[in-house]
């Protein structure tokens, strides 16, 4: 006598091509999130607003603002922590962002880095 799985459990061609074709529809998911982040602009400040930049979620640098009183020539090498801050902060919620809204998609299970 066979044993018998309610329906739905036990594998089987459907159930195959039923997970082949969410998995799919989850790839085609990610792309298009992928490709609004990476066009999406993260802003970030330091030195409480007289460094400001801009990246894309593609991790590209847009912009940088340095306000005047920032531009002191004797301490240069603030201005360069400042800028360094500033990218860094961005950049970081870009990642946060795109982990989450990918973290959403996938329903928390992890994904390949480059996605």
């Amino acid at each position: 006598m066979k044993a018998r799985l309610p329906k739905g459990y036990g594998g089987g061609p459907q159930d195959m091509n039923t997970m082949i074709k969410q998995a799919q529809k989850m790839q085609e998911l990610m792309e298009e999130k992928k490709a609004e982040l990476d066009e999406r602009v993260f802003d970030a400040s330091a030195g409480g607003g007289a460094v400001r930049v801009t990246v894309k979620g593609s991790k590209e640098l847009v912009s940088v603002k340095i306000s005047p009183d920032a531009a002191d020539p004797g301490d240069v090498e603030m201005l360069e922590d400042l800028i360094m801050a500033a990218v860094n902060e961005a950049l970081r919620a870009a990642e946060e962002a795109a982990a989450r809204e990918m973290g959403a998609i996938t329903g928390g299970v992890g994904i390949p880095s480059g996605f």
